[in-house]
């Protein structure tokens, strides 16, 4: 605090998600002095809560939205250049009813592949009866004798923006968490900094800078109204729940596309221990945009299509072992749903000067970046410079495949699926984690005692939540031990940041709460 008190920024950034992560390495990278505040822990809202996939969006091909579709799937490439570990490439199944069906998803997904300028050896592919039986097995054959396999890539939406903002501090800038903004300090009729208010000591402290950046998400519009207080409604507010069940219950081996009843596609999405099924998109009027409730029908409605789908017993309520919930920050279209708006960015300066962004999405957020700093230029009069190319980031500096790296660390005589899950987090650094401790917190689980100390030291975590939901995603990836983590990984926090038993019985129930809330919509059932 007393550095970011203590001198002068080119640029405050307002928030602590991808895009305001982005802005910060490209801000940085081109030289500017960049201070970065977020009110929360980094990722601890939409940023945290995505599908996990680095992807063009196929279904906006449909909505016209080509320019959009052309950047997004271009940028897989550069996110895969940028983190190896965290844009995965992996196959996404369509299912198709019949040869006709499947030759007209094969000309759509072609398109997108010529749109993304795909390489030759990731074009799509069609399996039939005799290579799902291989490749898909559990995939109703009866109903869907073909499939169109093609490339997406998969991540990890919070260690993405941790990586990122570990890239701008090495660059130079100066962020900080649990620093929410309370007001905006005016010259005249221009905003020359914000006031920030810590959310452990209380202490307020002043940010002076020439530039400022709202990069909010949800928050948006609460930060425009400290500059104007008559500021339009320009949001229109998504929600999106995911569901996990284990891995046992829904045996997928690739990503998956369904079809809702309302003609919506929702993913199936494997991870480690758990697949994930989501997401939902409806107009969110609630207020809760952090941590936004999960309601029975949301779960009912992504169970639904599994049944179509999988050559399984269908899983019910109560195999839903835990659940995400986000809000995504749309710019409203008058007259559209959620479902229909476009997910392209916005950038808009209001009567102070403040630079707002709002929409977009997760693969893009280089480019929006790239977008914000033309606003910085102008609004700091002055030549920028090219913006950062994708180059490496904390832990993306390796060449081989993931299942090439992950061997390499099961050869060390790491067991192979703790690699696998290790390498998809830290890439080239899982040495480093694994040398401050290599044994599971829980016997024969897969958090290892070295991922704590890394959380706190290296990756700014301060609370048990930040460790399990953001650190480590033990919260939804390996659901079988995640109750059992809460004891030893807050003791081991305990001794890093100097709780004593009160505060580290306390962060143990905050958790143990978060996860009730996660699954009271099984309280309904009866």
């Amino acid at each position: 605090m007393a550095e970011l008190g203590g001198e002068r920024f080119d640029l405050v950034i307002i928030g602590g998600g991808i895009t305001g992560a982005g802005v910060a390495r490209d801000a940085a990278r081109r030289g500017l002095r960049v201070a970065l505040v977020e009110a929360s822990d980094f990722a601890a809202g939409t940023s945290s809560r995505s599908s996990k996939l680095i992807h063009g969006g196929l279904r906006y091909l449909a909505m016209g939205e080509v320019g959009l579709v052309r950047e997004t799937a271009r940028e897989r490439q550069a996110v895969h250049q940028m983190a190896p570990h965290l844009a995965e490439p992996c196959w996404m199944v369509v299912p198709a009813r019949s040869r006709a069906s499947l030759m007209k998803i094969r000309a759509g997904i072609g398109a997108y592949e010529k749109l993304g300028a795909v390489t030759d050896a990731d074009r799509h592919l069609s399996w039939d009866r005799d290579a799902l039986g291989e490749r898909e097995p559990c995939l109703r054959r009866d109903e869907y004798p073909w499939v169109c396999a093609y490339r997406e890539y998969m991540t990890d939406d919070a260690r993405l923006v941790l990586a990122v903002l570990r890239d701008a501090v090495g660059a130079g800038a100066q962020v900080a968490s649990r620093l929410p903004v309370v007001d905006v300090i005016w010259e005249g009729d221009r905003i020359d900094g914000v006031v920030t208010e810590c959310g452990v000591s209380g202490n307020r402290v002043e940010i002076r800078s020439d530039a400022v950046v709202n990069a909010t998400g949800p928050w948006v519009e609460r930060l425009a109204n400290l500059e104007e207080k008559s500021a339009a409604d320009r949001l229109h507010p998504s929600k999106g729940i995911h569901i996990v069940v284990d891995a046992v219950r829904l045996p997928v081996r690739n990503l998956v596309i369904m079809e809702t009843h309302d003609k919506r596609s929702i993913f199936v999405l494997p991870r480690g221990d758990s697949v994930a099924v989501g997401t939902t998109d409806t107009s969110y009027h609630g207020s809760q945009f952090l941590w936004p409730e999960i309601e029975q029908t949301d779960v009912e409605y992504l169970l639904h299509p599994l049944k179509r789908y999988f050559d399984i017993e269908p899983p019910g309520l109560d195999d839903v072992v835990a659940a995400w919930s986000g809000v995504r920050p749309l710019v409203a279209q008058e007259g559209k749903e959620a479902t229909e708006i476009s997910r392209k960015e916005e950038v808009w300066v209001g009567t102070g000067g403040m630079i707002t962004v709002a929409g977009g999405k997760l693969t893009g957020f280089r480019t929006m970046a790239m977008t914000v700093l033309d606003f910085v230029a102008e609004r700091l009069g002055r030549s920028l410079g090219p913006g950062p190319g994708p180059d490496p980031i904390p832990g993306g500096n390796f060449s081989s495949d993931l299942d090439g790296h992950a061997a390499s660390v099961a050869a060390t005589g790491v067991d192979r699926p703790l690699a696998d899950r290790l390498v998809r987090l830290y890439g080239d650094e899982t040495g480093p984690v694994l040398a401050r401790g290599d044994e599971p917190l829980v016997p024969g689980g897969r958090v290892v005692a070295g991922e704590v100390s890394w959380a706190v030291e290296v990756d700014g975590a301060l609370t048990l939540e930040d460790f399990i939901y953001r650190r480590t995603r033990a919260a939804w990836y390996t659901p079988a031990e995640r109750v059992a983590l809460l004891a030893p990984a807050a003791t081991r926090m305990a001794d890093l940041l100097g709780w004593d038993e009160a505060r580290t019985a306390a962060e143990i129930e905050s958790v143990q709460a978060r996860y009730a809330s996660e699954l009271q919509f099984q309280d309904s059932t009866g």
